[in-house]
Order: structure tokens, then C-alpha cells, then sequence
């Protein structure tokens, strides 16, 4: 995968300073802006945004130490993909996608409620 302008300089040594609580917010955030991209029809746009979460997940993918870490994460970035690699991905997907990753630690699962009211 290319790296993408706005993570150009994120290296795999900076990623691995964040906690995984907050790798897995951060990908969020990625998530939460595709979201409301889909949300206005704006294909273009969030298709740039998954491709920032898969170069996120594949960060984390890379650094983590936990194998049931990398396995789950390896699992969900399929998911994503495929959604990248539709024409007009489905919302609703999206969304349970979204939750499955904020459920990935209890940090990020707090805010569940506060993104899907």
C-alpha cells in the first residue's frame, strides 16, 4: 500500500510510542471521518479515508507484540478493504465495522455511545 500524504511521516517507531487504546482511537477517528463522508455521498473522499485506516491498521499490525492483537486486527483491516473496494460502500457496513473496532479495547468502547446514540 502507498503511504498516504497525511501519515507520509508516521514511521513504525513513532507508531509504536502510542498505547494500543490509543492506536485503536486514532484509526477510529479515520472511521468516524469516513462516516460522515459516506453520509454526504462523498465516495471520493472516504474511499482517501479507508485507505488512512488501512495504513493505520497495517502500523499496528506491524508493531504489536500480542499475536491475538495482530490476528483480530488483521481480520477487521479484510473487512475494511472490502469496503474499500466497493464503488459506493454501505453505510450500515461501515457502522458495524466502526463498533467492532471501538470494541477492540474498553477505552474505545466508550465512546460507542457517545458516535451511535
Amino acid at each position: 500500500m502507498t503511504t498516504t500524504q497525511q501519515h507520509a511521516r508516521l514511521t513504525s517507531a513513532r507508531w509504536s510510542e502510542f498505547s494500543f487504546d490509543d492506536q485503536i482511537l486514532m484509526i477510529g477517528n479515520e472511521m468516524n471521518r469516513a462516516m460522515h463522508l459516506l453520509e454526504s455521498n462523498s465516495w471520493d473522499h472516504a474511499r482517501r479515508s479507508y485507505e488512512r485506516v488501512l495504513q493505520l491498521v497495517d502500523l499496528t499490525v506491524g508493531t504489536t507484540t500480542s499475536r491475538s492483537r495482530r490476528r483480530e486486527a488483521v481480520r477487521w483491516r479484510e473487512l475494511v478493504a472490502s469496503l474499500y473496494l466497493e464503488d459506493r460502500p454501505s453505510l450500515e457496513t461501515h457502522q458495524a465495522l466502526f463498533k467492532c473496532l471501538l470494541r477492540f479495547t474498553p477505552k474505545a468502547s466508550g465512546q460507542i455511545g457517545a458516535l451511535f446514540p
